[in-house]
Formats: C-alpha cells, sequence, structure tokens
C-alpha cells in the first residue's frame, strides 16, 4: 500500500496497517480508471472541464457488469473510456446519474475483465474504524485510512449530504475511488479533497459518499436512468458560508439565478421570508418548496441595499448537454 507522504495530518488520526480481511488484490483489479471527454458547449464544461480523470468501481447487478462513479466525471460525457488495472482499455457510456447523491453509473460497452466489488454498509461505521481507499493503479494506490468523522456535508453547487464520510489521511486520486471496510466491501465512493478540523487540529481529507445511498435509487437509475423522484428547485447559484451568512460566489450562466441578476458578492438574507445563515438550512427551505418550476422568494442584500427578489426555479437536468446516443 501507499504512503500517504506529505499530506498533511495529525499523527493521531494515522491509520495503523491493515490484517486485510480479504483478498487485496482482487479489490484492486476492481477499480478502473475513467476517462471522459465532454464537449465545450457542455454546461458544465466551464466548471468542471472537458477532460475528466478518476475511478470507478467494478460492481454487478444481476447480470450487468457496471461501474459506479462519482457523477461530475461522466456528467455530460460525449465519450468515455475505461482502463483495468491489467491494461484492458473499453469504450463506456453514462447509464445513469444522481444529482441528489451524486453517484453515476456506466455501462461497459463489451465485456470488462474485471472483478466485481460487492457492496457493503456505511451506516454501522463510526469514527476511527480503520478502512482502505483504492484507487486505479496498483498496490500503490491503495492507502490505509481512518473514517474521521460521519456528518453533514453542504457543497456549493446546490448539494447535501445528511451523513457524510471523511476519510484521513486523503487519497490523491480521489474522484471515483472506492472506499472499503475491513472485509472489503464497497462502504462509499470518492468524492472531495478538503479541509477538516478536529478541535485545533486541521488537515487534508477526503469527502465519500455513503453506498447506503446508493440502494434505494439502484432500481430506477437501471430502468429509467434517474431516480423517480420530482426534479428539486434549483436556482443555478454557488454559495459560501461566510461568518454565518450565506453568500453568492458565482452564478451559472442561464440559469434562473442568472436571469434574476443576482452576482457575486450577493447575500442571500432570507428565504420565503425566514432568515438564513447556514448552507444547510437554506437547502433545506428551497428544496422544501416543492418540485422544479416553483417561484423562490429571496432577501437579497448587495452593499448597503436590501431587497427581495422572486426566482422562477429550474430544473439542473434540463441544463445539461444530451450526448449522442451510441
Amino acid at each position: 500500500m501507499t504512503d500517504p507522504g506529505d499530506w498533511s495530518f495529525p499523527e493521531k488520526f494515522r491509520a495503523h496497517e491493515s490484517q486485510v480481511q480479504f483478498d487485496l488484490s482482487r479489490a484492486i483489479r476492481s477499480v478502473v480508471q475513467v476517462r471522459s471527454v465532454i464537449p465545450d458547449e457542455a454546461f458544465t464544461a466551464e466548471v468542471l472541464g472537458t477532460e475528466r480523470t478518476g475511478n470507478g468501481v467494478v460492481i454487478q447487478v444481476g447480470e450487468q457488469t457496471l461501474v459506479l462513479t462519482i457523477a461530475y466525471l461522466i456528467t455530460e460525457a460525449e465519450s468515455i473510456w475505461l482502463t483495468t488495472h491489467d491494461g484492458q482499455q473499453i469504450a463506456g457510456h453514462t447509464l445513469a446519474f444522481d444529482q441528489v447523491t451524486g453517484f453515476g453509473l456506466i455501462a461497459p460497452l463489451g465485456q470488462l475483465h474485471a472483478p466485481a466489488l460487492e457492496l457493503g454498509a456505511a451506516q454501522p461505521l463510526h469514527a476511527d474504524d480503520n478502512l482502505i481507499v483504492i484507487g486505479h493503479g496498483g498496490p500503490a494506490h491503495a492507502l490505509n485510512c481512518k473514517l474521521i468523522a460521519k456528518r453533514e456535508f453542504a457543497g456549493y453547487w446546490e448539494y447535501l449530504l445528511e451523513e457524510a464520510l471523511i476519510v484521513a489521511p486523503p487519497h490523491p486520486q480521489w474522484g471515483g475511488a472506492a472506499l472499503l471496510d475491513q472485509q472489503g466491501l464497497l462502504v462509499g465512493i470518492g468524492s472531495l479533497l478538503l479541509q477538516e478540523e478536529v478541535s485545533d487540529d486541521s488537515f487534508d481529507a477526503n469527502l465519500f459518499v455513503p453506498i447506503d445511498l446508493l440502494k434505494p435509487i439502484l432500481a430506477d437509475l437501471l430502468s429509467t436512468g434517474r431516480p423517480r423522484r420530482a426534479a428539486r428547485p434549483w436556482l443555478g447559484i454557488y454559495l459560501a458560508n461566510t461568518d454565518r451568512e450565506v453568500v453568492i460566489a458565482g452564478v451559472a450562466p442561464g440559469g434562473p439565478a442568472h436571469e434574476a441578476r443576482l452576482k457575486r458578492g450577493d447575500v442571500i438574507t432570507q428565504i420565503a421570508g425566514r432568515a438564513v445563515q447556514e448552507l444547510p438550512d437554506f437547502y433545506r427551505r428551497l428544496w422544501a418548496h416543492g418540485a422544479a418550476g416553483v417561484s423562490v422568494e429571496l432577501g437579497i442584500r448587495r452593499g448597503n441595499r436590501s431587497r427581495t427578489v422572486q426566482l422562477a426555479s429550474g430544473n439542473r437536468d434540463e441544463f445539461l448537454y444530451k450526448p449522442r446516443a451510441h
């Protein structure tokens, strides 16, 4: 397994060398490289780029061999290539993705010569549990780590996890990486590199999406490519929390916030007449309005002036580029 090297994290959070109770070499072969190409005109191209590389995990669902990854790697992808541990390269296509959880599914366009990992459960995990993160690239890309926390996470892109998995030391190739428990079961999919704070310690860590969120929507993803739930109201804003204020850090071109002429630096003071100070609270109140398309009233402060703005919320998926069918 790899050494965490120069990653900054306190010694007390260093994982002990795992006495794995499964075939680690087999698990390593279950993680593939994912490379995707996104058109220049795609909605996410400016923020996420047009060439994306990360990891995917081979899973078996009935008779289907699929690759589970993090959705941002394949959103609006026009072409996807999968590379196995043994060097096999095979094309794939986006089978499904979910903006709410952040999961994406790839269907290989041919027989993928890689074993599948079995799904486990994140719910029984506790802080300080020893885990293993595996990225594509062999034993050097397998890393002993610890679960630092299970906590709420609010992303700037209108995203909220009720109980994200925070792991340290961080894996250098976190996107789509596999998080395994000591029995070799898949318990999470890598999403982000972030700064974590525990007591007076600040250090680098990875955020993983718990695999438990996949199970209730998996059948829907396989049959329709999306969960069978109403699309949430989406405003097309990138947000930050600063001094207990919800601040607009950017707006998506053509999105509802852009059309309402909101801009970077505006402070959202209220939603539907109720004061907001934290991102999770703002998101919950936004989504409580119902489905995409509803009108949302925001209180906005710009400089020393305050005003009320009425936005027609949108459906995020409708703004995405639709790649040609294979």
